[in-house]
């Protein structure tokens, strides 16, 4: 029997002279891996950060993919400039694409090839570099950073600063994590962050490393304060009470400045390489996925009786709330030993009193919600349809703290054996979004994650502000969330995408919220 061969694949992207789309500003650019599935359609695999006003972007975000040897696996790298805060790519300027396949990134190593229009025709000059390397090496390194005395670049206020660390190759410098930037100080903090150690240095403790220090600016005209070089066996030399030193050096300002000593000093208190769990070392381990799943029966759904509700099954026996269930349960189901899931509708009236609701057992027994795997809660929400009436409002804090109490009591244990998955599947607009908010800051700090799948065509910019992707949720006294515990995805991005694509986008944090979540407990 044929052994598939399978490795691990990072793509690193970069672009150059990208068509400028904004009229007072240069492009925003961000970019789409699109992968085709057995039926020659596309999907959404994953996106960059977008990299404000540069036409010359290197983007810090990688793309991990599963490369098989003996499959054609065909790719396109979409490139957009973002102007809104939609997920939906429809509403943003393209700037060109590059189809090919992962054996010709993988075989090239460096792939440069011209962007191109829809209508094939080529967008301007721009062209795109997909870089690849086999991840041979889990390690990580966790790094707390600070800078002192860092020359001021702004004419009004100080400078705002940023690190950009990279990784020496063959064929030049290649960034590999962007921090973020600390405004109007010249004696920053980062916030601590990790670097993958294949992405840093691959594994060699003696290769060299670029650190470079920028001044942000709105425009994309960043400003050089200074860099410096080093390795990774230098910079473990770090600890909190005799951190390693570096001086910022800017060339061109040394050449010009008589008796120029540094433009400021870069202070690692931290660098400690450490294994990088896994999600599959923690469930080998015992660890349990508690699933829960909540339905929206708000009016906006529209009459369950109606083809165009959200809620009519159609002639198949489908809709997009069932299809959803489906496709996250059915990998979640396979982690939970008992696979008794609780189920749970928000936003109807329910009998025998017909009060609204924001947190009934799709089973309508309050004393025992659970239904007998994922077919159970298909069951369960079929039956419950024609019983209810649906109203509203929308409120989602509700079930968000009920299953938080649970997540808090496996806190009590002393091992990682217990996080609870609440998958939210709703058509739109938060009605309680300050209560929410400060839900989810709360259960950042438990072992919980929240899977929110949109279906239907609605503004889902609520619910993207809620996946935090952006920078960390707040509560509305400002507390910040402990980690970034939501997922959004909007079901109509997977309309043509294969059954399974939808799980792998709503679950692909998941292993990594989870590590996460023990890791800050241990």
């Amino acid at each position: 029997m044929a052994v598939q061969c399978v490795t691990k694949v990072e793509l690193t992207v970069s672009c150059q002279n990208l068509l400028d789309k904004d009229i007072s500003s240069k492009s925003d650019p961000l970019c789409v891996l699109l992968m085709s599935n057995s039926n020659s359609q596309w999907y959404e695999a994953d996106r960059t950060e977008r990299v404000q006003n540069c036409l010359n972007p290197k983007f810090a975000k990688k793309f991990v993919v599963d490369y098989y040897f003996e499959i054609v696996q065909t790719l396109k790298f979409g490139i957009y400039d973002i102007d809104n805060k939609t997920v939906d790519l429809s509403d943003d300027d393209f700037l060109g694409e590059l189809e090919c396949t992962l054996g010709q990134v993988v075989s090239s190593k460096n792939l440069t090839r011209p962007l191109i229009l829809k209508n094939k025709t080529p967008a301007g000059k721009g062209t795109i570099t997909v870089t690849a390397e086999e991840i041979k090496d889990n390690r990580v390194v966790n790094f707390e950073v600070q800078a002192r005395k860092l020359d001021n670049k702004d004419l009004f206020g100080k400078s705002d600063p940023y690190l950009e660390f990279h990784k020496q190759t063959e064929s030049g410098w290649q960034l590999a994590h962007r921090t973020e930037v600390v405004k109007n100080n010249l004696n920053p903090t980062w916030k601590p962050f990790r670097i993958p150690l294949q992405s840093l240095c691959g594994g060699d403790m003696e290769k060299p490393i670029k650190v470079e220090c920028y001044d942000y600016d709105n425009d994309g005209s960043h400003d050089l304060i200074g860099s410096f070089e080093t390795t990774l066996k230098r910079l473990q030399e770090a600890s909190q009470t005799s951190p390693a030193e570096f001086e910022c050096i800017n060339s061109k300002k040394k050449q010009k400045k008589k008796g120029y000593k540094n433009s400021g000093v870069v202070c690692v208190k931290l660098c400690q390489v450490v294994k990088e769990y896994t999600f599959l070392d923690y469930i080998m381990g015992g660890c349990q996925i508690n699933f829960t799943v909540a339905v929206d029966f708000t009016g906006s759904n529209g009459d369950p009786r109606s083809p165009d509700s959200l809620h009519y099954i159609s002639p198949q026996g489908v809709n997009e709330y069932l299809t959803a269930i489906w496709s996250v349960g059915n990998v979640i189901q396979d982690y939970d030993s008992d696979k008794m899931f609780p189920a749970f509708g928000f936003g109807a009236q329910i009998p025998p009193t017909w009060q609204v609701s924001h947190e009934f057992p799709l089973n309508f027994n309050a004393s025992n919600p659970f239904c007998a795997g994922i077919e159970g809660v298909v069951q369960a929400y079929r039956a419950c349809l024609p019983q209810v009436k649906l109203y509203g409002p929308t409120n989602f804090s509700p079930i968000i703290n009920h299953v938080a109490c649970f997540a808090k009591q496996a806190l009590q244990q002393t091992t990682a054996s217990q996080y609870y998955v609440l998958l939210i599947i709703t058509d739109g607009v938060i009605t309680d979004m300050d209560e929410t908010r400060n839900s989810i800051v709360n259960a950042s700090r438990l072992p919980m994650s929240i899977i929110i799948v949109g279906v239907g065509g609605a503004d889902f910019s609520a619910m993207e502000f809620l996946d935090g992707d952006n920078g960390r949720l707040r509560s509305l006294t400002g507390e910040v969330a402990v980690r970034d515990i939501v997922q959004f995805v909007p079901f109509r991005q997977f309309q043509n995408a294969p059954s399974q694509a939808l799980a792998q986008s709503v679950l692909a944090e998941l292993p990594q919220l989870l590590v996460r979540r023990w890791l800050r407990q241990c």
